[in-house]
């Protein structure tokens, strides 16, 4: 097994997580971000990161504490009291319909190039999601040989939009002598980084999926997840200058970055770079999601949360019921024709909510657990400590109020409907019995024993 082969440093891990936040969040929000902010996108995508850096600070302070060979799973079911581990249960199915933000963005780079696409958005995007569904009944191997390829094209996209763009970046980019620069004022520029969290949330989630195999990890990933902060926030922020500074605010505001690859390349490069960086960076976030996706799902069926007949497979242990649930969730939103940033936000709202839970509930943890305390890689005086996971529940926060006060109509329904469905599920899975507290209980404890057998400190 892996564990057992040798341990992933410090510039292993640093790779792994930047290419994993990388993706699909900034080819399809930033235009959107402009439209809120302007050209003081380049400060939402630089403090954006930084700022949901705090928003996911528990998962940065249980790496310091303890080996969770599960994760981000088994730091929730450590924190989560028996309902909110059923709302985060729950929450995954929920997650599913962002997959459809996906294809609606693949549709808009490809309208781009092939206007004659645009009219039929809905049903190229559902056709989309059900190749892309299919493509995963070849096997894991196969999804990886698609990824890699993907990802090597899309970092050449990257490099070349900066490399042509910059130069061709309007001299006042600074200036707000034409208001474009915090054109949305104070809440504009709130509203940006909320919904531009999307984009910068990634910088914890490979690199704490990956304890159980790092060398030193109580002090490998919190560091790498520091450095991979930095690294996306001048990326994005060079990336951002572009978008926002070479064309006026009106031709940029909302659309993608094919509005500005337009203009920056000749016509032979922008149709390279919208299919290959554009089109290919969306695609590999929603082939990674959903070949990895169904897993947790497994795990959540097995746990009781989901009704036995989810736990049916294959005579090949393929996870039909899940996937075709999995399916049918992520081509919901096209069919009901939300907008892609609704998307976004409903399903950012319920995680952010739960971020702010678990930020909190990381106060208790200096007391209930004294000796990895007194081992935790970014042990401090416990009053800062404390500043640091309320400043942290208060991120969370600010981009859960923002995103919904930001929504129209029936998205503000749909949240609502949303948050209670996963509150009201979770009741009633433990009301039925469906799922034991005592099992919860002994899961918490399997988890701690775990963490304590492979603490390598």
């Amino acid at each position: 097994m892996e564990e057992h082969g040798k341990k992933l440093g410090m510039l292993n891990i640093f790779g792994l997580g930047l290419g994993g936040a990388i993706g699909s969040g900034i080819f399809v929000l930033l235009g959107f971000g402009i439209g809120y902010t302007g050209r003081s996108i380049v400060l939402v995508c630089v403090g954006g990161c930084l700022f949901m850096l705090l928003a996911y600070m528990y998962n940065v302070i249980m790496s310091s504490m303890f080996v969770f060979k599960g994760g981000d799973y088994s730091q929730k079911a450590l924190l989560f009291n028996p309902t909110m581990t059923g709302f985060s249960a729950t929450m995954a199915l929920v997650n599913s319909m962002a997959m459809s933000s996906y294809a609606l963005g693949m549709v808009n780079y490809i309208s781009a190039v092939f206007p004659g696409v645009a009219p039929f958005t809905r049903p190229v995007a559902i056709l989309i999601m059900t190749l892309f569904f299919a493509s995963t009944l070849r096997g894991s191997r196969f999804i990886t040989l698609l990824e890699n390829a993907m990802t090597v094209i899309l970092i050449g996209a990257i490099a070349i939009f900066v490399v042509f763009g910059m130069p061709q970046v309007r001299p006042d980019y600074f200036s707000n002598a034409d208001g474009g620069f915090f054109h949305g004022g104070f809440a504009g520029f709130v509203s940006a980084i909320a919904i531009m969290g999307w984009a910068c949330q990634g910088t914890t989630m490979a690199p704490v999926s990956m304890v159980a195999v790092t060398e030193k990890p109580k002090k490998t990933i919190p560091l790498a997840i520091l450095w991979i902060t930095v690294a996306l926030a001048v990326i994005y922020g060079v990336m951002s200058i572009v978008a926002a500074g070479v064309l006026p605010y009106d031709q940029v505001a909302g659309a993608n970055l094919g509005a500005t690859a337009k203009v920056i390349f000749p016509n032979s490069i922008y149709i390279m770079f919208v299919l290959g960086g554009g089109v290919f960076a969306i695609a590999t976030s929603l082939l990674g999601g959903i070949a990895m996706f169904r897993y947790p799902l497994m795990k959540i069926a097995e746990d009781g949360w989901l009704p036995p007949v989810f736990k049916k497979t294959t005579k090949n242990g393929f996870p039909w019921v899940i996937q075709l649930a999995f399916y049918l969730l992520s081509v919901m939103p096209i069919l009901l024709g939300f907008s892609l940033d609704s998307i976004i936000s409903l399903v950012m709202i319920p995680s952010m909510v739960m971020n702010v839970y678990l930020n909190m509930a990381c106060i208790t943890l200096p007391k209930k657990y004294p000796d990895q305390w007194k081992k935790c890689a970014l042990r401090m005086p416990i009053p800062v400590y404390n500043i640091i996971c309320v400043l942290s529940a208060a991120c969370a926060g600010v981009v859960a109020f923002n995103l919904f006060k930001d929504l129209k109509g029936k998205d503000i329904i749909a949240s609502i409907v949303i948050l209670a469905i996963c509150a009201g599920f979770s009741l009633l899975r433990i009301h039925t019995g469906a799922v034991k507290k005592e099992f919860l209980e002994e899961n918490k404890k399997a988890i701690i024993v775990q963490a304590l057998a492979d603490d390598e400190e």
